[in-house]
């Protein structure tokens, strides 16, 4: 849908290029300069990207088997589609032995810890992360989308809150559908 959204951005800019003309003729007053000529080839250039097919599920599946990730198939019953499976891991943040850290400390971590997981986030190692709604002993969830358990143990101990003690972090790999999202 984004992409059919953009070719039709793309196409009605095309289309109301102001065509200025002299004594109600449709000639134009001056000749293209360099910069429309730009503009064109640029616009092009986004067309050919839109236009570009996605990609098959066999080469989803061997990008990701090529960068070691493990996954496998499965056909839904339902719709007879093949549902390509990657494992993730899921880490728990659990309330950490040292918690004795006034306000301010506690504060300065927790900003630290945010932009700790904004950044796994950014280089594309977590796909979600968040707090639980309770008070419990499990704080809140990261699910790293990165090919091993060692991978996804050591970002997860590079958190500024598990290296200060307030969180502790217990790993699980995790099968989820390629592509799907939460509803």
């Amino acid at each position: 849908m984004k992409y059919l959204v953009s070719l039709l951005m793309v196409l009605s800019v095309l289309s109301c290029k102001n065509d200025k003309t002299e004594n109600g003729l449709n000639l134009p007053v001056r000749p293209i300069d360099t910069l429309e000529v730009v503009s064109e080839i640029d616009t092009l250039v986004i067309l050919e990207e839109v236009l570009e097919a996605p990609k098959t599920h066999k080469e989803i599946k061997a990008e990701l088997e090529a960068k070691g990730f493990e996954t496998f198939d499965y056909i839904d019953e339902k719709t007879q589609d093949t549902v390509l499976m990657q494992k993730y891991f899921i880490a728990f943040l659990k309330s950490g032995a040292i918690r004795t850290q006034n306000e301010e400390e506690a504060q300065k971590l927790q900003q630290a810890h945010l932009a700790h997981l904004g950044k796994m986030y950014e280089l594309g190692y977590a796909d979600i992360s968040g707090p639980f709604g309770d008070d419990g002993d499990i704080r809140g969830i990261t699910i790293y989308n990165v090919p091993t358990l060692k991978m996804a143990d050591s970002l997860a101990n590079a958190d500024p809150m598990v290296k200060a003690g307030r969180l502790e972090i217990e790993i699980h790999p995790w099968w989820a559908a390629k592509g799907f999202m939460l509803r």
